[in-house]
């Protein structure tokens, strides 16, 4: 059941954890390396960011090629976005990728002017380029299958849902969650929150909104909360484990994250998105002289998405546990369509 998830980081203003020159052995790759620019919450959020991180230190490893990664700014415009990705470009890394959606008009004003470098463009298809790959996901069937999780264990048929920003991509998590827990029981109650309207106002990196939001489901008698709020879902993992219930992770497999070691034995598994795999896959077509370019999309059936069952806990729950993997065999064989809104 598990995806194999190698994780990546997104690069912003700031500081830049890696600045290294070396070049491949054979010969074909000329760049400085693989440049990275970090989305809200930055490296460390155990999430969505880590995930993109262990993509770009893998590369760095396998390609024997240097790197560069910067973190995001509080507050920062597009335009501090596209002076980021254009100062990467000018120092020659290549392939350059934007961690996050609210990269999308960087990315689309820098790759026009750098028509040789390759940029991917991580939870946004609108860039049609032929120098940029749009890394999509198809993070409604993941959730369906934490939905079905979430349905099969709850004690009280009461669940809960936490977006970390209300937007459209993050509608995409719920409505797959909803749908699959209805999938199991077509009354089951579910609580659902977003945090904040915008990225700006701290949707994805706010712990404390998190906590706060999760301990109110749990207060209103949900069991199970899932989480697709990046930094802030730490919070929210938090709150269900001091409350005693179950949370689900996102993005990266949390369960097996050293900041979250304290909670893990409550968190039932994740709703995984290879985000790390997409960005070690981009940078070994540019390595080979064969970059990728147009929508790639990651999904159950090519293992771009999937749900984390690390946790023994969870694979005690044998019942839960079959649900599961019949719910992802039944959309890999197309008997399940999933809901994207």
């Amino acid at each position: 059941m598990t995806v194999a998830v190698v994780a990546l980081a997104a690069a912003g203003c700031g500081k830049s954890s890696t600045d290294s020159t070396t070049s491949s052995k054979d010969g074909k790759y000329s760049g400085k390396g693989i440049g990275l620019a970090y989305d809200v919450g930055g490296k460390g959020d155990q999430s969505f960011n880590d995930a993109a991180y262990s993509g770009f230190k893998k590369a760095e490893t396998d390609f024997k090629i240097g790197g560069r990664d910067i973190e995001p700014q509080d507050g920062e415009s597009d335009a501090d976005k596209a002076q980021r990705l254009e100062t990467l470009a000018k120092a020659g890394y290549n392939p350059i990728i934007g961690v996050g959606y609210s990269y999308a008009p960087a990315v689309k004003e820098v790759s026009a002017k750098y028509p040789h470098v390759t940029f991917g463009m991580i939870d946004d298809s609108t860039i049609q380029a032929k120098n940029v790959a749009d890394l999509v996901f198809a993070a409604e069937q993941s959730s369906y299958l934490a939905g079905v999780a979430a349905a099969s264990a709850t004690k009280k048929d009461h669940i809960g849902f936490i977006g970390g920003v209300d937007i459209p991509l993050i509608h995409t998590f719920e409505a797959g969650f909803d749908q699959g827990a209805k999938s199991v029981n077509p009354k089951i109650k579910i609580e659902s929150q977003y945090l904040t309207q915008t990225a700006q106002e701290g949707g994805f990196s706010s712990p404390d909104k998190g906590k706060d939001a999760a301990q109110g489901q749990i207060d209103a008698g949900a069991d199970v909360i899932y989480h697709a709020a990046g930094l802030s879902g730490q919070g929210v993992i938090q709150a269900a484990a001091t409350a005693k219930v179950w949370a689900i992770g996102v993005d990266s497999d949390q369960y097996q994250q050293t900041a979250l070691a304290k909670y893990k034995d409550y968190i039932l598994g994740s709703a995984l998105k290879n985000v790390g795999g997409a960005v070690y896959d981009l940078a070994k077509s540019v390595v080979e002289g064969k970059p990728e370019s147009g929508t790639v999309e990651g999904t159950l059936k090519s293992g771009g998405v999937g749900f984390a069952d690390t946790n023994p806990k969870y694979k005690a729950l044998t019942k839960v546990v079959a649900a599961v993997d019949k719910a992802k065999q039944d959309i890999i064989d197309g008997k399940v369509t999933v809901n994207t809104k």
